[in-house]
């Protein structure tokens, strides 16, 4: 299978994903805001491993409620899109969000002082 329909497919996914999860009656998933970053299936497409972020609610209690409500979803995905096979969905929480902000708020933290700023303009100044 070529690799850019592996990608079409992991894409179409993602968004069915999206929109199965709102439809999730399980407290541990619908009380917490969860967005899936993507997902990541295997060349023959019998298992797929979805990457979420979850912003509220304890995430071990998200981990367990996805993990519980993984056969309505892959039913539900079954029915929405049209591949002969449906992938077994492993859930893996994706901590990059986190990381992402984490860096951004180290570097507002920074402080430049607008002595090193000039200082830089008249060096470049001189060279030119």
């Amino acid at each position: 299978m070529a690799k850019y329909r592996r990608g079409r497919i992991n894409e179409e996914m993602q968004k069915e994903l999206t929109v199965i999860l709102r439809r999730v009656k399980d407290p541990r998933v619908c009380d917490a805001f969860i967005s899936i970053t993507a997902v990541d299936c295997t060349p023959d497409l019998k298992y797929a491993k979805v990457y979420y972020s979850a912003m509220g609610g304890d995430a071990k209690e998200i981990a367990k409620g996805l993990k519980t409500a993984a056969g309505f979803i892959r039913r539900e995905l079954a029915s929405s899109l049209n591949l002969r096979m449906t992938p077994e969905l492993t859930f893996v929480a994706d901590s990059s969000v986190a990381y992402g902000a984490h860096i951004a708020s180290i570097l507002n933290s920074l402080e430049i002082s607008p002595l090193e700023d000039e200082e830089d303009t008249e060096t470049d100044g001189e060279t030119e």
